[in-house]
């Protein structure tokens, strides 16, 4: 008898549905959710954070940001975005207890970009692919209520292409090089479960 053995859609989606079907086998204090309110207020950005406690003092989890939006200030006139999708494995260290005081963290980070039309029309669009850091601190709210404060910066590789405006298509430059950037300014709200 020959078995195939599930995808790896499959498995995330059954994984998904067991942490949302059944809260009692994740005992209290060791899920956290989160969104970080500057990044919606960053031209609609959308943002998430998910963070699953292993210890005492470390916490991992997913992260992920999306903002499919153009703007422009008139009708004609230039237009401008910060538009990205980006996604990050995060590992948090908590010196004293988890979801409660100063953190540290670290990321491996894959965005997929296109930004620009803000000082002049030029706008550059790409990949970026590499590692942060991360610090902050987490006040207790309430029981369940946190809120986040954070700074954090992260470097690696990019693939990127410049163009002369957000709509001409005009090239001005391609290529591939190392990048050093921040990444985090975080006000967040968290709730633990």
């Amino acid at each position: 008898m020959n078995r195939r053995r599930p995808g790896l859609g499959a498995r995330l989606l059954s994984a998904l549905l067991f942490c949302f079907l059944c809260p009692a086998a994740l005992s209290a204090q060791k899920l956290q959710i989160s969104a970080n309110t500057l990044g919606l207020m960053c031209l609609g950005t959308l943002n998430g954070e998910v963070n699953y406690a292993v210890s005492q003092h470390w916490s991992v989890g997913m992260s992920g940001k999306y903002n499919p939006f153009s703007y422009s200030m008139s009708e004609g006139q230039r237009q401008f975005q910060l538009r990205q999708r980006s996604l990050a494995a995060v590992a948090r260290w908590w010196p004293w207890h988890i979801y409660s005081g100063w953190w540290v963290s670290g990321r491996l980070q894959w965005q997929e970009y296109n930004i620009g039309g803000f000082v002049s029309a030029r706008t550059e669009e790409g990949q970026r692919y590499g590692g942060g850091v991360t610090a902050g601190y987490s006040h207790m709210i309430s029981e369940h209520f946190n809120v986040e404060l954070g700074l954090g910066v992260w470097g690696g590789f990019k693939q990127y292409t410049v163009y002369a405006c957000p709509t001409c298509g005009r090239k001005l430059e391609e290529g591939q090089k190392a990048f050093i950037m921040p990444s985090d300014f975080i006000v967040a709200i968290s709730y633990v479960f």
